[in-house]
């Protein structure tokens, strides 16, 4: 992986430090935090100019401690499971994973879920790490 034109980290060092992330977030009943929401995005897959709707919808909150929770929604199967990470401060990665997994393993820049449109790093447990597109959906209006 590089910064600029350095070198910071084998791809292996790097899905292992996000994975290292995302582990760390405490134990914590959601009542006892105060949360705000980041937003709901679509996942697709980086690079691709068109293709088919997306399937993976991924919802997401952090706390002030930058616990991050929320839910991914396939709706190809119509699935929802919750993900737990966290956002590390010093080195400004938000990582994440469903419950009770360890891969895949998803990451971007915390300023990126402020965007409409970021990339995101998915680490898979083989070993592969892919990039990924997070488009953020409207709001539906509350208008009738």
């Amino acid at each position: 992986m590089y910064y600029g034109d350095q070198v910071v980290a084998t791809a292996e060092e790097y899905a292992q430090q996000a994975e290292d992330i995302a582990a760390s977030a405490p134990a914590a009943s959601p009542d006892q935090s105060e949360w705000m929401p980041l937003g709901v995005f679509a996942l697709t897959q980086d690079g691709q100019a068109s293709g088919p709707d997306p399937t993976l919808f991924l919802q997401l909150a952090i706390s002030k401690e930058g616990i991050i929770s929320g839910t991914l929604h396939n709706s190809a199967d119509d699935t929802t499971r919750t993900i737990e990470g966290m956002a590390d401060k010093a080195t400004q990665r938000a990582a994440w994973t469903v419950v009770g997994e360890t891969r895949p393993i998803m990451e971007t820049g915390i300023i990126n879920l402020t965007e409409n449109t970021a990339p995101a790093l998915v680490h898979f447990a083989n070993g592969q790490t892919q990039q990924w597109l997070l488009v953020r959906l409207k709001e539906p209006s509350s208008q009738p």
